[in-house]
């Protein structure tokens, strides 16, 4: 007999939606979903909206991303206290060491942990060779001044979508079969067996003269440009938008601008804006998929946009990212693992090491 596939169902900008518990208890009826997101067509977006998950989410997403706010703001000799040049920044506080469109991006400050283990137990020598993903998580104090409890909400939203996305890596094991070159080992598997897991959480400074707002007639990436992450899924919370209104105070807002946002580019080269609401997740897919498919599950073009409008020169952006990738070791094309294109990324993005 076979089998009987939801309806597909959208958000108004054309992002398939699908339904947390549907997915945890029959996932084999979203197949036809998933294609729809993760294909090949032209209009495929390359990203999928969760939906009706369980209700700590919302409050663990709340918690984290006013705590991002509360780290970008803490004096700049204490945040560099949290900073890991030996992992090229990839464990703690970043802030302008990234090269974003040829040049070091200022506009935003990033908090790099793995939130599934604090230090891999991996030999030795993969250590140093990719102390990007092996090296340990990097806390503030548990008396730093205004974030405490960072660790603790950290971890929890990581761990949160961490589960969601092996969940969804397993629904996509149907559709994600037909294409890997390698189906001795599932998709959920790579993730869930990984030691490299990486969640980013993002505080977009408001504007300043070093770094103005783009013009509405500048390219909608001009702010930050198009990229491609090198996972296999991202999993990617809504934005928070904080109001800095002086003497500390600090209020959420609705973004200042129609114009701010994910910006994606279809299978066919269409620029759309995709909104994720607040209470969903959504994922999107890495490069790690699309040479583990030798192309065939391409990875999603994607870039933010903070626009102009009332109030934005005084407006924050917060938000959090996990990367869901496999192991260093785990070869995803002819002649590279992960380990060897991720080195070729780092090199692209940041300064050599040292």
């Amino acid at each position: 007999m076979a089998q009987a596939y939801l309806p597909i169902k959208t958000t108004q900008e054309g992002a398939v939606v699908i339904d947390y518990p549907t997915l945890v208890s029959t996932p084999l009826v979203l197949q036809e979903s998933i294609k729809k997101a993760f294909g090949s067509e032209p209009d495929c977006l390359g990203i999928i909206v969760v939906n009706n998950l369980p209700p700590e989410y919302v409050r663990y997403r709340e918690r984290l991303l006013l705590l991002a706010e509360k780290f970008a703001s803490l004096k700049e000799e204490t945040r560099e206290k949290y900073a890991d040049p030996k992992s090229r920044y990839s464990f703690g506080w970043s802030h302008g060491k990234e090269i974003m469109n040829g040049k070091p991006d200022t506009l935003k400050g990033s908090y790099y942990a793995n939130p599934i283990v604090d230090y891999p137990t991996v030999p030795e020598e993969q250590r140093k060779e990719h102390p990007e993903y092996y090296g340990h998580n990097i806390w503030p104090a548990p008396d730093e001044a205004g974030v405490e409890g960072f660790e603790q909400a950290f971890k929890d939203l990581g761990r949160f979508i961490f589960k969601v996305g092996t969940e969804l890596a397993t629904a996509c094991q149907p559709f994600a079969s037909a294409h890997l070159t390698d189906n001795s080992i599932s998709l959920s598997k790579l993730i869930s067996t990984s030691q490299t897991t990486k969640a980013r959480l993002l505080h977009y400074f408001p504007p300043s003269p070093e770094n103005p707002l783009p013009s509405d007639d500048e390219p909608v990436d001009s702010w930050c440009g198009f990229h491609l992450d090198h996972s296999l899924l991202t999993g990617l919370c809504s934005a928070i938008y904080l109001s800095h209104e002086g003497n500390g105070v600090v209020k959420q807002v609705s973004s200042p601008s129609p114009a701010s946002g994910l910006y994606i580019r279809t299978r066919g080269g269409t620029l759309q804006k995709v909104g994720i609401p607040p209470d969903c997740l959504a994922f999107q897919t890495g490069e790690a998929l699309e040479l583990a498919t030798a192309g065939k599950l391409r990875a999603t073009p994607h870039c933010v946009r903070v626009g102009a409008g009332e109030g934005a020169e005084k407006v924050s952006r917060e938000t959090f990212a996990l990367f869901m990738q496999p192991d260093t070791t785990q070869v995803i094309a002819e002649g590279e693992t992960f380990g060897s294109f991720s080195k070729k990324v780092f090199d692209e993005h940041y300064e050599p090491q040292m």
